[in-house]
């Protein structure tokens, strides 16, 4: 307890000398700063949050919850399934959602409940709400998760997935296993496929509607700057079963 004290205390002060400012805000942390911190592999400028590491797709699912979704002004009547959850999220979901909230990951055992998304041991309709960020492209059967995950997920619940794309079509070659193999091909060494814009059609293949969402669509020019939502944010797959 000292200790996360002490880390806090730390961190303060590290946030109000090198980045006091206003010209950034984290909508999670609800925190100004002068800008953002690097991040990703090929390191991306003005990035992650210096106070709850949030990065621009964090940023953008999160309003979109707030705003568009208005999540936090509804009652669930069944969970909301977070798989592999980024830790400022989790937390904030949590305090938000209380007991409706439940965090699922295959290695990390931090989560509520393991879960291999290609095989879950949920009856169907179990959920309400299922949000997967940047998870698919690490699957190598993605259209068994999403079939399971059309399963699991109830009549009037919906789902949103994020994923890294580039290009028009999907890359991926099961033979690829060499990790930097995989990073010259797919962008990163635990990443089994690209995703190319045909990834609506796999969701719609797998049983969903699909809506495609860009930051421009519910949100101002003015915060898309403010918040640092880049195009690096990806654009948000809300679906719901077809």
């Amino acid at each position: 307890m000292l200790k996360r004290k002490a880390r806090k205390i730390l961190r303060t002060i590290i946030c109000k000398i090198r980045y006091s400012g206003n010209d950034r805000y984290c909508p999670l942390c609800d925190r100004h700063f002068s800008r953002f911190l690097a991040a990703g592999v090929e390191k991306r400028q003005d990035a992650k949050c210096p106070w709850c590491g949030s990065r621009e797709r964090d940023r953008l699912v999160w309003l979109f919850y707030q705003r568009q979704i208005e999540l936090f002004k509804k009652s669930l009547e069944k969970p909301f399934l977070h798989v592999a959850p980024e830790k400022m999220m989790e937390e904030k979901l949590r305090i938000v959602l209380a007991e409706k909230y439940i965090s699922a990951d295959l290695y990390d055992r931090r989560a509520d409940v393991k879960m291999d998304i290609t095989h879950i041991e949920y009856p169907d309709k179990s959920f309400s709400v299922i949000y997967c960020s940047h998870v698919l492209e690490h699957v190598q059967d993605d259209l068994m998760a999403m079939r399971e995950f059309k399963r699991i997920l109830d009549y009037d619940g919906w789902a949103v997935f994020m994923v890294p794309i580039a290009g028009d079509t999907t890359i991926e070659d099961p033979a690829v296993t060499d990790p930097d193999e995989r990073l010259r091909l797919f962008g990163q060494k635990d990443h089994v496929r690209i995703y190319g814009l045909d990834f609506k059609k796999r969701l719609e293949n797998s049983g969903f509607d699909v809506k495609q969402i860009q930051s421009k669509d519910f949100l101002s020019t003015n915060d898309i700057n403010l918040m640092g939502i880049t195009e690096e944010a990806g654009d948000i797959y809300y679906c719901e079963r077809a």
